[in-house]
């Protein structure tokens, strides 16, 4: 039986990770019936992509009185995610909701104590949970291959090199860049991080600590005066960081700005940037392990390392996903056991977005009774977990001071 879904929010990440795929692989399961965002210009423009008929609403309220959907489906900027998901409860939906489910702890609360009374489900979507390479890593956890586990170190890279893409620096154009919006990097971006690490060791944070630095992007590294936007940029040719919008983003964006002043490529030395580009983090967690963590998002390519250090060995990681490294066709984890042994697990690369856990993500979510052994869909606990450690961690930093998780938990 089709269930109906509404969407609030229509960003390009509404369009490529559900809209376009609802509607070529899932329409024997998924029905679109609506689509609200603040500005219509660029929802008409989602419509028009997705290829499905379905009104554009400016009233969020007035779309779920009319189209009645079973999910709402949130995908706006990360500090509006809680106002939507708590009033869809409230309205009798359930709600999937793209990370972070939320961007600091009295939100958090807030949906908590909301998906409490109201009963209904909130789903968060960890894509990365379902790429083969991550499953795997939580495969051989939980075999017991490593024992107990005692330590983590895990480090994640964002590049800034243009020909690369510049994921990192892309941030710092965006409304991302921005604390009030997305609560900096350490949610906006590590909420996959902390959330994978929660789930391979299967514990919970406790306690963090954290600094950070913004080295690179910003008003005070600003390499030219005076600057607004790359589109209008008298020093496009000298500056590492131009970027041209894609045909794409200029008919979904540059085309709609008049409707909410949002620039696509806005300057990454923009005067109110507020957050950080390299960071450090330390997790005590309630089940006896640690972990220092790592974000950078001024690095010379893209990828992510880690090592898992338990009671009978030691499981290393990388997955390159930039530069001259990234050209492989599968990737390796290697298990030390505690007899000089080395044993290499090889995981093909999967195809689609997030090394292949896109689409396994939407069966997941849109399909019933997909079992699930290994918990790979994530609930609002889930949810609160991850963002807390990098709420946590803008305290500490803040603060200079060690953050304790269950101050930030309401537990009423």
């Amino acid at each position: 039986m089709k269930k109906r879904y509404a969407f609030v929010g229509s960003s390009l990440r509404a369009l490529w990770m559900y809209g376009k795929p609802m509607a070529e692989e899932l329409t024997d399961v998924t029905e679109m019936c609506g689509v609200y965002d603040i500005n219509p210009g660029r929802a008409r423009e989602f419509v028009k992509r997705v290829g499905v008929d379905m009104p554009v609403y400016e009233d969020f309220e007035k779309m779920i009185a009319e189209v009645k959907p079973d999910y709402v489906i949130v995908t706006t900027v990360d500090a509006y995610h809680s106002d939507y998901i708590i009033r869809a409860l409230e309205l009798g939906c359930n709600v999937i909701t793209e990370k972070p489910m939320t961007t600091d702890e009295n939100k958090c609360n807030a949906i908590l104590e909301a998906k409490e009374k109201y009963g209904k489900e909130v789903i968060v979507t960890f894509n990365y949970r379902f790429a083969p390479f991550k499953t795997k890593i939580k495969q051989i956890i939980d075999s017991g291959e490593i024992g107990d586990i005692y330590s983590v170190h895990f480090e994640w890279l964002l590049d800034r090199v243009m020909d690369l893409g510049a994921h990192g620096a892309s941030y710092f154009r965006r409304w991302n860049a921005r604390m009030a919006k997305s609560g900096g990097l350490l949610v906006h971006k590590s909420t996959h991080h902390f959330d994978l690490v929660n789930w391979w060791i299967n514990q919970k944070p406790a306690k963090v600590s954290a600094f950070a630095k913004l080295n690179l992007y910003g008003a005070k590294n600003a390499k030219f005066p005076n600057t607004t936007r790359c589109c209008e940029c008298p020093y496009a040719s000298e500056c590492e960081f131009y970027y041209e919008m894609t045909p794409q983003e200029l008919a979904y964006y540059k085309a709609n700005e008049q409707y909410d002043g949002y620039w696509k490529d806005n300057c990454v030395y923009a005067e109110d940037i507020d957050i950080y580009d390299t960071m450090c983090v330390n997790v005590e967690y309630d089940g006896g392990a640690i972990m220092s963590y790592s974000l950078n998002a001024t690095t010379a390519y893209e990828g992510w390392r880690i090592v898992i250090n338990g009671s009978k060995g030691r499981l290393e990681a990388t997955e390159y996903e930039s530069g001259f490294q990234s050209k492989v066709n599968e990737d390796v984890i290697k298990v030390f056991d505690l007899k000089n042994n080395c044993t290499e697990y090889h995981v093909a690369r999967g195809g689609g977005g997030h090394g292949g856990g896109d689409q396994r993500l939407r069966n997941m979510i849109f399909r019933d009774n997909v079992p699930d052994p290994m918990g790979h869909k994530a609930g609002t606990m889930d949810g609160a977990y991850s963002i807390l450690v990098g709420v946590a961690a803008n305290k500490s930093i803040k603060e200079g001071k060690i953050i304790a998780i269950d101050d930030l938990l309401d537990r009423k």
